[in-house]
C-alpha cells in the first residue's frame, strides 16, 4: 500500500489513473522535459511513466506519489526509484530520489517541501544507508532543491551520455 503524507500545503498520495491528463501536460511541457529525460513526452510515454512510477511500490517496496495542494491542484510527481539506468558513478538499487513539477508551480518551494516529506518518510521505513539524486549540471532550480534537502558530495558522473550531477544524502 502507499502510504499518504501530507505536509503543510501538499497531499502526497498514490498515482491514479486519472492523473495522467495532467502528467502527460506536465511531461510534455519543454522546459519539464529540457531537464529530465531530454524532450517532450508524448501521452503514451507519460501514461507508462505513471504505471511505473505505480508498480515501484510492488517491486521495490518504495515508488513515486503524486503532489496535490489541499483544492486538488496537481502539482507534480516526487519520489524514490531504483531505475537501474546506466550511470557513472552506478549506486545500484539504492533509492533515487527525484521531483518534478508543472511549470505553473515552479518557484513556491513545493518541491523541497514535498521531498522532505518523502525523505521523512524514507529515512523512517527504508533500511537504505544513502538515497541520490541526478541532476542535469544546467538545472539550477533543482540542484537548490538538492542542497536545501541535505545532498552534497556531488560528483560529476553521466545519464544517458550526457554529463549529470551526483549528490547523495546519507540516513541520519
Amino acid at each position: 500500500m502507499i502510504p499518504r503524507l501530507e505536509t503543510q500545503r501538499l497531499v502526497l498520495r498514490a498515482p491514479r489513473a486519472e492523473d495522467h491528463a495532467n502528467s502527460a501536460a506536465m511531461w510534455a511541457d519543454p522546459d519539464v522535459a529540457r531537464h529530465t529525460v531530454g524532450h517532450p513526452s508524448t501521452p503514451h510515454e507519460s501514461w507508462v511513466r505513471l504505471l511505473r512510477n505505480a508498480g515501484l511500490w510492488s517491486v521495490m517496496g518504495f515508488g513515486y506519489w503524486v503532489a496535490e495542494l489541499a483544492d486538488g491542484a496537481f502539482i507534480g510527481e516526487f519520489g524514490l526509484a531504483a531505475f537501474r539506468r546506466p550511470l557513472v558513478p552506478d549506486h545500484g538499487d539504492a533509492p533515487e530520489a527525484g521531483w518534478v513539477m508543472a511549470p505553473t508551480h515552479h518557484g513556491k518551494g513545493y518541491a523541497t517541501e514535498a521531498m522532505q516529506a518523502v525523505l521523512a518518510w524514507a529515512d523512517a521505513e527504508l533500511a537504505a544507508p544513502f538515497t541520490f539524486c541526478v541532476i542535469a549540471p544546467e538545472n539550477a532550480a533543482s540542484i537548490r532543491v538538492a542542497r536545501a534537502l541535505g545532498y552534497g558530495a556531488e560528483v560529476l558522473g553521466s545519464s544517458r551520455g550526457a554529463p549529470a550531477l551526483v549528490f547523495t544524502r546519507a540516513r541520519p
